[in-house]
């Protein structure tokens, strides 16, 4: 079941929150579980045994941690934790990726799994493991209510793609929480933007993406090359980003306040404030639970590389199971790294547009990567950009170029505060035509783009989001 489905808007959705409203309040967590357990298992019957696993594994853990808190037998209990957690994604992620490369490497032929990957597992999973060593770390007040702890595992909005919610984040929303007619008004305006995002933005984007995927790369154009890796990298961001704008609109309607997960990564200057915008919650989490505990930026500067090197490491391996995610970290480590000895200094002396220009490139080149899977299609593409297989232009790249030219130039200014700013600019305007004109955009945009999306879903087939498969 996905947000921009209509089984979710017209059936899901309103059943779920006309129960969730009328029901008392020291009811509401449990509906609010029953209907997260209904949406997982809608998708993944089987593997929602698998999430309360989880979820009964780090909520014995924690109360463990309780009673030992400060005592030596307390590390062990950390350890047992992650070990369990990690143990679970690992297998599930990379069994088969493990198999598979030493049946390459020995000539082996070790039996593969072949089991499908649980919806949302990475992102359920690194919630709980940060419960537990918040707990250890005394950061966070144990969860002896099981109902409770286990609303915050299993919550729908933010369960598959997040945004990865910190358990001390939403620990007091837990028992009390306000979900008002403003709070519903807000949530249901910020739903219907990362709605709009996904449908009518995203999807038409990754057609265009699909379509070039499609074409030999022996034969295609730079221009082509070029037009199809700028529309994934549209597509990727606003079905990311529509995703958590989704999200954090359904968790306010239902009184809660997640984290922002985007803040306009495209206008970045550097690969580093790049990744300070870009799936916030997910750098968060790796510079709290990883880069920090091994010791930051505090044990001088070769230490503080090789720290860079090893979390962009592992966020290449967290995002999936194949060679081309490893080395899509490793670009970005590179990058950071060079950032941090000499080319962040230097593009701060240049003027920003030119670091914005560098650091489009890099986040293209990565897109790349991330986009296709195996060696042959990155190196053929690489060489389609460079104009080496098809020439610099053909009547292919122009005629695709001239058809989604409008549909870039509403994604360029979309992925940019300018919308904001002009809200922000109407709404602070001290002449009646421009509160006017605010005031009709707060009331008429929501729904216009709300009765678009829906028609948009109705004439379109399944689309999950892309972050799913992670």
């Amino acid at each position: 079941m996905v947000f921009s489905s209509v089984l979710f808007l017209f059936r899901f959705f309103p059943a779920f929150f006309i129960l969730y409203y009328l029901v008392p309040g020291r009811m509401k967590n449990f509906i609010l579980f029953l209907g997260s357990l209904f949406f997982y298992a809608w998708g993944e019957p089987v593997y929602v045994l698998l999430m309360l696993f989880s979820t009964l594994v780090d909520y014995g853990h924690g109360r463990l941690l309780e009673r030992l808190q400060g005592r030596r037998g307390a590390g062990l209990v950390l350890l047992s934790s992650v070990v369990v957690n990690l143990g679970v994604l690992g297998f599930f992620k990379y069994a088969d990726f493990l198999i598979g490369t030493v049946n390459a490497l020995a000539g082996t032929s070790l039996p593969l799994f072949h089991l499908p990957l649980p919806i949302g597992i990475s992102f359920y999973t690194f919630q709980t493991m940060s419960y537990t060593i918040d707990v250890y770390r005394g950061e966070a007040r144990v969860q002896k209510n099981l109902l409770d702890f286990g609303v915050y595992v299993a919550m729908f909005p933010q369960l598959i793609a997040g945004p990865i919610v910190k358990y001390r984040d939403v620990e007091e929303c837990l028992h009390n929480r306000r979900s008002g007619v403003l709070e519903i008004s807000q949530g249901l305006k910020r739903f219907c933007a990362g709605l709009a995002k996904k449908v009518l933005l995203a999807n038409n984007l990754g057609e265009l993406w699909s379509l070039i995927q499609k074409q030999d790369l022996g034969q295609m154009s730079a221009l082509t090359a070029w037009v199809g890796i700028v529309a994934f990298a549209f597509q990727i961001y606003f079905d990311f980003s529509g995703y958590s704008d989704m999200a954090l609109g359904l968790g306010k309607m239902m009184g809660f306040s997640f984290p922002e997960n985007f803040n306009y990564p495209y206008i970045s200057a550097s690969i580093t404030e790049f990744w300070r915008r870009w799936h916030i919650s997910l750098g968060s989490w790796f510079r709290e639970y990883v880069y920090i505990p091994l010791g930051g930026n505090r044990k001088g500067l070769p230490r503080q590389l090789l720290n860079i090197l090893a979390v962009w490491l592992l966020t290449g391996i967290w995002h999936g199971a194949g060679w081309n995610f490893l080395f899509w970290g490793l670009l970005f480590a590179v990058a950071l790294m060079l950032e941090k000895l000499f080319l962040g200094k230097v593009l701060s002396w240049l003027p920003r547009p030119v670091g914005m220009v560098y650091t489009a490139l890099v986040v293209l080149l990565g897109w790349v990567l991330f986009s296709l899977e195996t060696p042959s299609q990155i190196s053929g593409f690489l060489q389609a950009m460079a104009g080496a297989a098809g020439g610099l232009a053909d009547e292919r790249g122009l005629y695709l170029g001239r058809q989604y030219l409008c549909l870039f130039v509403v994604a360029a200014v979309g992925s940019t505060p300018i919308p904001q700013e002009i809200a922000a600019r109407l709404k602070a305007s001290r002449t009646g035509l421009g509160m006017a004109l605010y005031r009709l955009g707060e009331k008429v945009i929501p729904g216009a783009l709300l009765i678009l999306s829906i028609a948009g879903i109705v004439d379109a087939s399944y689309n999950p989001f892309l972050y799913f498969r992670f």
